[in-house]
């Protein structure tokens, strides 16, 4: 058994220094690992090295930081793909990061010292033929018992279990069972290339039948590389093998090992080994031929376990992607979902009919967080280029150069950094929509670039020669009052005039307040959902005090207060008003100075609205201009509100 020497070399345990003598070492965070590492970059359970038959292998055990291997000058990453490498002596493992940032750990172990006399081999060529029970054996009902063991489970670790303790049921002097498996590189070129072969489960004789072991079992290693290297089962004794007289065992405290190959094809998939570590014993060749005849089940159950368990990952890989091209074909198939009940959002809706299947540019202002983007999907998913591309670009995510390259492409060596040949979002989008948002920060100089796009359906790569045709219908949007730009000089004004074929305004939700509770129900089934909670849902007062909120960051905000109540609530209660931030719940400060009788919501609004209004004009000496300013509305709007509440 080799001895595994762990040096921490960088981190907040840095020369720190862990000798094991375990057939696996679990590293991370949290107080059950072996070799606990309280820094942040370092998962609770992060990595794993597992005793092999030719020294160690090490596990990444789904860290977030990932686990890298450092051997020589070659980095390599343990994650998504490959779980497991094979270790050498002086190799570094770096957790966290590759870089300096994560913990780095020495690792070096000693040759295996392990020496064995063989006293019987028995080639796989011979296993395969199902050689019968020698005369006067008594065990062929037992065999029966422990193959019926094998065979009625499914999943791998019930499988190898099953084994382990069908060879104790089979072989009454052995006192342990361990079944070592290959493990393997799924990242490897060579298909299904193992990495080591790593014991995966030790059963032991108890009093009341075979259970686990209450401490590591360490398989001989000796043992499992000759029954791999030679392809057969061993009979091997830790003594010479003159002494194998019954006399001189017990004398001697020899003991004997068994090990039988578990395989498919020609392909060995792993180890059986007994051994009796209770007393001196010396098993027979009769043991050997008993568990030759398990191991051409327990292999074949093995292959099944294994291509079955293959098989359910490959089933959830797959439900996920049916998952997200489902999700991807409602969209095409217009299933964009616009929750509004409002006469404002009707009639949104309405214009967006007539709009959806002509050529025309449309413009979509609004507020931020009113759902630009949402209306501009459905613009597209709406009309006939529903079957093509939609592509968004934020115009005030990237810098002008960058930018252009984003909506037009280049060629190689048009600048410094242009490796390659990159398409732009025009040419990719060709056919389909193009949806530019925050259209407003996009620099004059692209501008004219755009204006001839929207003009002539041509675009021009940086470094290009020529021209392509393109035909892309573009629909843009802005939180920002373009015609105040063109005044500043800031946006082109024949851009502007372009684009503003069809505007669409997008009300912010103080304007479509009857929206708000809709859209509440809609984001707490989006979350309760994706949280995994029940929650019955509002309060009704909850829901009067958001819809009396004016959310100055629109639909976003609904969405994050919503989103933050589903995260405070308990299981089967419903979100009441003390859950809700505390700038939500200043209106109900406003309701309860206004004196707001309970009835509908419309009712219970209009009073806040005229108290407010009351309130505006006597600190201003029913001065009306200095009111409205101060309310943030024209002279004009203070005399209509003040008519439609009855404030004389």
């Amino acid at each position: 058994m080799s001895s595994l020497r762990i040096e921490v070399a960088s981190g907040g345990s840095a020369g720190r220094v862990f000798d094991a003598e375990l057939d696996s070492v679990h590293i991370g965070r949290a107080p059950s690992n072996d070799l606990v590492l309280s820094d942040a970059l370092v998962s609770s359970e992060h990595a794993r090295i597992v005793s092999s038959v030719d020294g160690f292998v090490l596990e990444d055990l789904s860290s977030t930081n990932g686990t890298w291997l450092l051997r020589g000058a070659e980095l390599h990453a343990l994650g998504e793909g490959r779980r497991a490498m094979a270790l050498s002596p002086g190799d570094r493992v770096r957790l966290g990061g590759p870089d300096a940032e994560g913990v780095e750990l020495r690792v070096d172990f000693a040759p295996d010292t392990d020496t064995l006399e063989i006293a019987l081999l028995r080639p796989l060529s011979e296993l395969a033929k199902g050689a019968p029970l020698a005369a006067g054996d008594d065990r062929l009902q037992l065999l029966v018992q422990a193959l019926r063991e094998v065979v009625s489970h499914e999943g791998l670790s019930d499988v190898v279990s099953g084994i382990a303790d069908a060879a104790l049921l089979l072989v009454p002097r052995a006192t342990h069972a361990t079944v070592v498996l290959r493990q393997e590189d799924s990242e490897a070129t060579e298909a299904r290339k193992a990495v080591g072969f790593v014991p995966v489960v030790t059963r032991v004789r108890g009093p009341l039948g075979p259970r686990a072991p209450e401490a590591a079992v360490r398989v001989t290693r000796s043992v499992v590389r000759k029954v791999i290297s030679e392809r057969a089962a061993v009979l091997a004794a830790d003594a010479p093998s003159e002494t194998f007289s019954s006399e001189s065992l017990l004398g001697a405290s020899i003991r004997s090992t068994i090990g039988i190959p578990l395989w498919k094809d020609d392909a060995i998939l792993g180890v059986l080994q007994l051994d009796n570590r209770d007393a001196p014993a010396m098993f027979e060749a009769r043991d050997v031929d008993a568990l030759g005849v398990l191991a051409v089940s327990a292999s074949l159950a093995i292959a099944n376990a294994e291509l079955i368990q293959r098989l359910r990952l490959t089933r959830a890989e797959l439900r996920k992607e049916n998952q997200y091209l489902r999700g991807r074909e409602r969209a095409r198939t217009a299933e964009v979902q616009i929750i509004g009940e409002s006469r404002a959002m009707a009639e949104l809706l309405r214009q967006l009919d007539k709009v959806v299947d002509t050529r025309v540019s449309v413009l979509i202002e609004g507020e931020t967080g009113v759902g630009k983007e949402l209306i501009a999907s459905s613009v597209h998913y709406r009309s006939k280029r529903k079957d093509k591309l939609f592509v968004a670009q934020n115009c005030a995510a990237f810098p002008e150069n960058l930018l252009e390259s984003e909506l037009f492409g280049h060629k190689r060596g048009a600048f410094t950094g242009a490796t390659d040949e990159k398409k732009g979002l025009f040419e990719i989008a060709d056919g389909g929509t193009l949806f530019l948002d925050e259209l407003g920060e996009m620099p004059l100089s692209l501008q004219a670039k755009l204006l001839r796009a929207l003009q002539e359906g041509e675009i021009r790569p940086i470094g290009a020669t020529q021209s392509k045709q393109v035909n892309v219908r573009i629909v843009a949007a802005t939180n920002k009052n373009l015609e105040a730009e063109v005044k500043a000089g800031r946006f082109r004004e024949d851009l502007y005039y372009r684009l503003k074929v069809f505007p669409i305004r997008v009300p912010p939700l103080r304007e479509r307040r009857d929206d708000i509770a809709p859209l509440a129900r809609f984001f707490l089934d989006r979350y309760t959902r994706e949280m995994g909670k029940s929650v019955p849902g509002f309060a009704q007062e909850t829901l009067e005090i958001l819809s009396a909120y004016d959310f100055p960051g629109n639909v976003r905000e609904l969405e994050n207060e919503v989103q933050r109540l589903v995260i405070q609530a308990d299981d089967n209660a419903f979100l009441t008003p003390e859950l809700l931030s505390p700038r939500v719940r200043q209106i109900e400060t406003v309701l309860l100075s206004a004196n707001a009788a309970k009835g509908s919501l419309k009712e219970m609004v209009d009073q806040v609205e005229r108290h407010i209004l009351i309130e505006a004009l006597r600190e201003h000496g029913n001065n009306k201009t200095a009111a409205a300013k101060t309310l943030g509305i024209t002279r004009e709007g203070l005399h209509k509100k003040l008519k439609q509440l009855g404030v004389g």
